[in-house]
């Protein structure tokens, strides 16, 4: 394993990284996420709409597909219209129709649909931005991250449905990698990893492996000098879309919580951190208050805490706070703790020394 590509496919940003572990250098970038690109992209385009690809982050480009429907036809096919929603019937409550693969080619062929092809992962785009920094194209091993909330049964919900995968894995084994995949071994539940799998096929690389985003931030924040020099420790990654906050004694995960970003304040920011170290969250209670939801397997204590590493593009909100704030920076960048995470969960499923961050 020597040159290393790792994506970080967000909510506002993706987030490149290239390491070379025979010269030690690393080149990294920050772009639009495709989720921004694409909605424009289907903002901008006339008349009827044609959607085709495969599930990706969904969020404002459904909002605008919605919209859309209102005045003019949308249709998807079915693998598309799981970035909407998972189920189909919420899907066509839209007034989105949705087709079949040979019922799209059909309307192709007719020229009356302006035409969206949906995916997370692009090889042209990627390869454009690689290229531009100076570094070949081609990769050893190549991973990527991703919120994946995994496609419940009829009348589940999704963030229950989540955390349900979660901890059926970290009950098991409580590291942040333990929700590392090779591209053969994703569960199919996780369909939008699963198609993030299969457009890396596309890409020139020997091996390809995909992650949980918000796993990956944990892995990647604790990777912080100041956390590896801590026996217990508190991390969070406050980013576009989602804020995560974890306790951990080494990289064992005690608990962590998810919340929607812009639905959180300083002040319950800083409850969630105290109440998660002293083991006192509810996955129940989060998602009673619209939070994502808690995973809680040990309480830690608060005053064993040793400190608190913040990352993310929106990690400002923590700046008032009395608590013992770090700022992490993997490789300089907070930007890349995501990509960070990702490598190192990589290295460690290798059997590999870990990556010195500073």
């Amino acid at each position: 394993m020597s040159r290393c590509l790792m994506v970080d496919i967000g909510a506002g940003t993706m987030d490149v990284l290239c390491h070379d572990d025979e010269t030690g250098l690393h080149v990294k970038a920050v772009a639009r996420s495709p989720v921004l690109e694409i909605s424009e992209r289907a903002s901008e385009l006339p008349g009827n709409l044609l959607v085709t690809g495969k599930e990706m982050g969904g969020g404002a480009l459904a909002r605008i597909l919605a919209k859309r429907a209102e005045t003019s036809e949308v249709v998807m096919t079915g693998s598309a219209s799981m970035t909407v929603h998972h189920d189909v019937d919420r899907v066509r409550s839209m007034g989105i129709r949705v087709v079949d693969d040979a019922e799209a080619e059909e309307l192709t062929a007719t020229g009356r649909h302006s035409h969206l092809h949906l995916e997370d992962l692009s090889r042209d785009r990627l390869e454009r931005l690689v290229t531009s920094l100076g570094i070949p194209f081609d990769f050893d091993v190549m991973g990527v991250c991703a919120q994946d909330h995994g496609t419940p049964p009829r009348g589940v919900s999704h963030l229950d449905y989540r955390h349900r995968l979660f901890q059926d894995v970290l009950d098991g084994e409580a590291l942040p990698h333990a929700l590392l995949f090779a591209d053969h071994e994703v569960p199919s539940t996780f369909n939008r990893l699963c198609s993030i799998a299969e457009s890396a096929e596309e890409f020139p690389a020997s091996e390809v492996y995909v992650m949980d985003s918000g796993m990956a931030a944990i892995l990647g924040a604790a990777m912080d000098p100041e956390a590896q020099a801590s026996e217990r420790f508190m991390v969070l990654d406050i980013a576009t879309s989602h804020t995560v906050g974890a306790a951990l004694i080494g990289l064992e995960i005690a608990g962590f919580f998810e919340y929607h970003t812009n639905d959180i304040t300083l002040d319950r920011l800083e409850a969630l951190l105290v109440d998660l170290a002293e083991g006192r969250l509810s996955h129940q209670q989060i998602l009673s208050e619209g939070g994502h939801g808690a995973y809680v397997r040990r309480r830690i204590g608060y005053k064993s805490v040793e400190c608190i590493v913040a990352t993310g593009p929106r990690r400002f909100l923590v700046s008032p706070s009395g608590l013992p704030i770090v700022w992490g920076a993997p490789f300089g960048d907070n930007l890349m703790t995501g990509t960070v995470g990702l490598l190192q969960a990589i290295r460690i499923r290798k059997g590999l020394e870990p990556i010195f961050v500073v």
